[in-house]
């Protein structure tokens, strides 16, 4: 039996959350702690101090008291990874060794025109791309800037590296060629608009091509280089439908597989240097999309590595990115390494002058921890022989090891700072446990004090405030509610109030439990979750299934609940034919508003 997500079998879904617990699944993104029978932490999709995210292992959701997200362990992983609900079961069932049938076994992919055209065109143009600079004249200069940075022809075909030439409509030409609307592919990010009605041209031009793909390995988007001198260095592929900058990462197809075994991902800036590094057995790197750090990356990381190792360039921009991106990645849960490169060389160039194996043992396996690289940083800016120099360097540095909690570890920074710069530990020592007790005074009330890149995420009015429901809608809660955990009840509300429920959301929600009863189905919320198409419905149902009350059901509760749903359609009859009657009354119809009056007499007995 398939369902609404794409026609994946059923069996397979149940596989996948059976294999995929709901508390691992979160608990690699968010730290979660036992409070009753949920368990609690900070909400990953919103801002916040205090918790309000809840985990329930029984009944496999996750639900956010602030925001409103929830849903089932695959849920959760669409909408931390940005992914589809097709692209999340098979990635889940990988990890997880559960054969996965393709299309011609039974799998049929979700409808979606565009987005299936958009992927055909960027597949044939990363081909067309390549074939360009591999068999062509227009891609002999660029082929030889590629092997001027070491790039060997396996590097070339591995990647899928292309050329566009400096031409106006070549793409375009060959994109209308096969049938590809030119709009569509303008909105998609291949081509761009002359102006208001003056056609098409290629967005590439002059640029060495650069496919970046998805999670699952079909092409999504490009940047290019431009060969040669000129402005912007690298031009990449607009956000489109397939493409999100903020949360896509270079290589991650590739790099999955190692990044799983090690737990640990190497962090570039650049593309160049993410091949470099894989030619040079680095295969767990990835790079970010010509953009800074963002939550979405740090979010995707968390949810595949334990540890990261920033490979930045060694210039005083790429150690300042690095500085950057290590409260980010702290806060997200992640340990920090950071590799020290020569100043001024970035690591395609290391490899290049140095080789692998040094790169490797030299620049990725001896990287130093985030406060380590810090206090070498800071050193930089200050003149160490004077007296002067070394003052401001300590006043600079003490604030950075009085935030470890470890005294070891303060004790091992503090040792080395005072051989370093010929001064007492002991002072170092009272003047950083001074400095702590100050900090923990001013501490700000709240439990979000080290995650401080989430509280910017969403903007405070985004948060929904609680309201006090009306009676009919709390009714309709409560009958959902235990018709979630019981077949029987189900079955009862169903022969006697169907789908006459008052809010659409609830109507919709009933009617897809009685279709999943049916079938045989258990009273499974994670597995109903999957079989509904809707992200607002499933919220909808993971808010429901936190109500509280007593296990079980007796006709009484069901009778009131349903008795209380069906008299509010009354209520708002009686309310309108009250308006007619006031209505009637002023304009001296009396006879209209006694035979008003009559029939809101009749639906009040009612």
């Amino acid at each position: 039996m398939a369902n609404g997500h794409g026609n994946i079998p059923e069996e397979i879904i149940e596989r996948v959350l059976a294999r995929h617990d709901i508390v691992d699944t979160v608990g690699k993104v968010v730290h979660l702690s036992k409070q009753g029978k949920y368990l609690w932490g900070l909400c990953p999709f919103h801002s916040e101090k205090t918790p309000s995210f809840t985990v329930t292992p029984e009944r496999g959701v996750f639900h956010c008291f602030g925001c409103g997200m929830g849903g089932n362990a695959i849920k959760f992983r669409m909408e931390i990874e940005g992914l589809t609900f097709p692209e999340a079961v098979r990635i889940m069932a990988e990890e997880s060794d559960i054969p996965f049938p393709e299309a011609g076994g039974g799998y049929v992919a979700p409808p979606d025109p565009e987005r299936d055209r958009l992927l055909q065109a960027y597949e044939l143009s990363a081909k067309f791309y390549h074939y360009l600079l591999k068999n062509t004249e227009y891609g002999k200069s660029a082929m030889e800037y590629l092997r001027s940075r070491g790039f060997s022809d396996k590097m070339i075909d591995q990647f899928q590296i292309g050329f566009a030439p400096d031409q106006w409509d070549r793409l375009l030409q060959f994109l209308e060629r096969r049938g590809f609307d030119p709009p569509a592919m303008e909105k998609g990010g291949l081509l761009s608009a002359r102006g208001e009605g003056k056609g098409y041209i290629d967005r590439f031009r002059g640029r060495v091509i650069f496919p970046i793909a998805g999670r699952t390995g079909k092409v999504i988007a490009f940047a290019g280089r431009i060969l040669g001198e000129g402005q912007p260095k690298y031009l990449n592929s607009p956000e489109s439908k397939l493409f999100n900058k903020s949360r896509t990462l270079y290589n991650l197809h590739q790099a999955k597989a190692s990044i799983r075994k090690t737990r640990q991902i190497v962090l570039f800036e650049g593309y160049g240097d993410v091949i470099s590094a894989w030619e040079a057995d680095v295969h767990n790197g990835v790079a970010t999309m010509g953009t800074s750090l963002t939550e979405g990356h740090v979010s995707l990381m968390k949810s595949m590595a334990d540890e990261i190792v920033i490979a930045y360039d060694g210039d005083r921009a790429g150690q300042a990115a690095a500085m950057k991106a290590i409260p980010m990645l702290e806060g997200g849960g992640l340990r920090v390494k950071v590799a020290l490169l020569p100043s001024g060389m970035d690591p395609d160039e290391f490899i290049a002058s140095y080789g692998g194996e040094r790169f490797r043992n030299q620049v990725i396996e001896s990287a130093v921890s985030s406060i380590k690289f810090k206090l070498i940083y800071l050193k930089k800016n200050h003149i160490l022989v004077e007296e002067d120099g070394k003052i401001a360097y300590v006043k600079e540095a003490l604030p950075i090891i009085a935030t470890l909690a470890s005294s070891t570890e303060r004790e091992v920074y503090l040792r080395e700072i005072a051989t370093e710069l010929e001064l007492s530990y002991d002072s170092l020592k009272q003047d950083c446990n001074l400095l702590r007790a100050s900090m923990q005074k001013n501490i700000p009330e709240g439990d979000n004090n080290d995650k401080r890149w989430n509280n910017g995420r969403h903007k405070k009015g985004q948060v929904q405030t609680p309201t006090l429901l009306p009676a009919y809608h709390v009714a309709e809660r409560r009958l959902l509610s235990l018709m979630l955990q019981d077949p029987e009840a189900a079955t009862y509300v169903g022969e006697r109030l169907g789908e006459e429920f008052n809010i659409d959301d609830h109507a919709a929600i009933a009617a897809y439990l009685y279709a999943y009863y049916a079938q045989g189905k258990p009273p499974d919320i994670s597995l109903f979750l999957s079989s509904l198409q809707d992200d607002r419905l499933e919220k909808t149902v993971t808010s429901i299934s936190m109500m509280d009350h007593p296990p079980g059901w007796n006709p009484q509760v069901l009778d009131d609940c349903i008795r209380e749903v069906r008299k509010y359609p009354v209520q708002r009859r009686m309310e309108q034919k009250r308006e007619e009657m006031i209505q009637a009354e002023k304009s001296g119809d009396f006879l209209r508003a006694a035979q008003i009056a009559s029939e809101i007499i009749a639906l009040e007995r009612q």
